[in-house]
């Protein structure tokens, strides 16, 4: 004779799994109030009668472009104009700011003689824009 025994069914308890969602949502909806967006803090200086008005610097643009010709604030120039035209730039204003704008295709050569005529002039504020800035001055017409 055989002897049937009665066996449970597996089960997952799911009792306290409901407890932990419970607790969990309560969790997220209190920490969400406390996680308000603070913008910075800041102040804003107070008025100085002594206040100097700065005027923009009109930065030096070199552009070098193939078979090593340069154009210095879009006129075409060598590299002896281009020192001799910085340095009576740099004499004027010692801190203008030079920016080289150089084509993808230009041999390093170029862009070397650029170097060191602007560290033999001893200019200290040089400045390669990436493909992106050289895209926005174009867009903004800075740059032809």
């Amino acid at each position: 004779m055989r002897i049937h025994r009665y066996r449970t069914p597996a089960e997952v308890p799911t009792a306290s799994m409901a407890d932990i969602a419970f607790l969990l949502i309560i969790f997220f909806m209190l920490t969400a109030v406390y996680s308000s967006t603070r913008g910075l803090e800041f102040a804003f200086p107070k008025d100085d009668p002594n206040q100097r008005n700065v005027q923009p610097q009109e930065a030096i643009h070199i552009k070098i472009t193939g078979d090593a010709q340069y154009t210095v604030d879009r006129t075409p120039m060598t590299i002896q104009q281009l020192a001799g035209y910085v340095d009576q730039k740099m004499k004027q204003a010692p801190d203008k700011p030079v920016i080289i704008h150089a084509l993808p295709d230009v041999p390093y050569y170029s862009m070397i003689d650029v170097f060191d005529v602007l560290r033999q002039l001893k200019v200290k504020n040089v400045s390669v824009p990436t493909q992106t800035e050289i895209e926005r001055w174009k867009f903004f017409g800075y740059l032809e």
